[in-house]
């Protein structure tokens, strides 16, 4: 058997966490076994439905490289296939016309709560020999099995069941003809050949229902595994009020696609204690097994550790389409000095995001507005100008403006000078930077370049003499 996947999302809003979690461990279990990860689009619902959020669903799948084996399947546009098998299970007496009104659906429902049953539908047109007039618009429902019991072998939930009694005949087309999501699902993953449906566990009751319609149509249900949900720190459904945003909107903040896809797939898995993964590690060890029952927990501050420690194993030049776009679409006006490369390579053990990073170096793209107020009281008196000037005299004969040479006439200034390298380069610093902290002083100056080095410690010295 030939292991197939899928990922069917809904286009009635962003893609969150949560989706993109169920999709990576489709993708990887896909991968593990050497098999197909499909992508499908559910848009049968047409008023909430949005291009825009179609749209969103695959630039964030598209960042994250979770990509389909298949050009991505659209319910939207298989409504003849629908049809068709609603028709064969009315023709083979497994489905049937309802006429009953809301109204009469509304007073059933009451009474039944009044009376402490569960509401279901009562069966009252079940078998009403008959078809709907040119003025009837009915439903068409399941005549779902009355005795017995649905009997699943879940992956992560072990075995699970639901007495057949239990579940009422549900909708299969409404009464506009457009079919229901419990129809289309198991239409297509019976079309699609899907042999593992990873999922969240909010679907288990769609599970029980759905496995008597594959049952109807003749077919084998796929193997279900449902992974539990993504809760926040207060133990409540990961929501918005947990920072909780669109994939794209993690993209946006400077969080590496690669960093992202480690948290996702710590969020209800574990390999041992193992916490940092590359993406052919994932595959490697991901497996049903080791999917937890309990909810998992969203933390960003572990996202943003995961992140960084993924921030320092990646070189530069690696992600240098990514840190141009980065840089472009915040309104970094970049030339090529100094790389973004050697930028992100020099920062990358120092930030958490790509945009702290672009927060941090800052000061190598735009003019110094002000001087950390701290720093400049400690570092900025008139005893300093010296220094400064003697380190303008030295570094403007540089040739080779590398961070060793910067390095080495740094400290014959502070050894003509009888200090310490302690005492010249928090100086230095706060002169090229305005702030007291940055990589390495002899670094920080390659980066800056020549130029701007020298017009800074002017700058500097000019605001000492003038406010001191």
């Amino acid at each position: 058997m030939k292991v197939r996947t899928r990922f069917a999302p809904s286009p009635t809003g962003f893609l969150h966490i949560g989706g993109a979690r169920t999709a990576l461990f489709n993708w990887l279990f896909a991968r593990k076994f050497k098999g197909e990860y499909v992508l499908r689009i559910e848009d049968t619902d047409k008023e909430r439905s949005k291009t825009e959020f179609t749209e969103d669903i695959l630039s964030s799948l598209s960042w994250l490289n979770i990509n389909s084996d298949i050009a991505p399947i659209y319910q939207s546009k298989r409504s003849d296939i629908y049809q068709e098998t609603i028709q064969k299970l009315i023709r083979e007496d497994k489905a049937y016309y309802c006429y009953c009104s809301r109204e009469r659906l509304d007073e059933l429902r009451e009474s039944q709560i009044k009376n402490k049953q569960k509401p279901r539908y009562d069966g009252t047109c079940r078998n009403i020999e008959n078809t709907p007039g040119t003025h009837d618009h009915p439903v068409v429902r399941l005549k779902n099995p009355s005795n017995g019991k649905v009997l699943l072998n879940d992956q992560v939930r072990g075995e699970v069941s639901v007495e057949n009694s239990e579940l009422d005949d549900l909708i299969l087309a409404r009464s506009d003809g457009s079919p229901t999501y419990h129809l289309t699902v198991v239409v297509d993953d019976i079309d699609m050949e899907i042999t593992h449906v990873i999922r969240g566990d909010d679907h288990l009751n769609n599970t029980f229902r759905q496995h008597n319609i594959f049952l109807a149509l003749g077919e084998t249900p796929p193997i279900y595994a449902h992974i539990p949900l993504i809760h926040g720190t207060d133990g409540k459904r990961l929501s918005k009020r947990h920072g909780a945003v669109s994939v794209n909107q993690y993209r946006d903040n400077g969080f590496l696609a690669s960093g992202l896809l480690n948290y996702l797939v710590r969020l209800g898995w574990s390999h041992g204690d193992k916490e940092l993964f590359s993406i052919e590690e994932m595959i490697e060890e991901f497996n049903l097994d080791s999917i937890q029952q309990s909810a998992a927990t969203f933390d960003i501050d572990k996202l943003q550790w995961v992140n960084q420690q993924h921030m320092k194993d990646t070189l530069g030049a690696d992600i240098e389409n990514t840190l141009k776009e980065y840089f472009s679409t915040h309104n970094y006006m970049f030339d090529d000095q100094p790389s973004l490369m050697n930028l992100y390579d020099a920062m990358k053990d120092r930030c958490k995001t790509l945009q702290e990073l672009c927060t941090a170096s800052e000061f190598l793209y735009s003019d110094i507005r002000q001087y950390d107020d701290k720093a400049a009281k400690k570092h900025f008196t008139q005893d300093k100008i010296e220094i400064l000037n003697a380190l303008k005299t030295r570094l403007i004969n540089i040739d080779n403006w590398k961070a060793e040479n910067i390095h080495t006439e740094v400290k014959s200034t502070a050894d003509a000078m009888d200090l310490k390298l302690g005492n010249v380069a928090p100086v230095l610093r706060l002169a090229v930077t305005g702030g007291a902290n940055s990589p390495s002083i002899d670094l920080t100056l390659e980066l800056l370049g020549a130029k701007k080095t020298i017009n800074r410690i002017e700058r500097a010295i000019e605001y000492i003499s003038s406010t001191v």
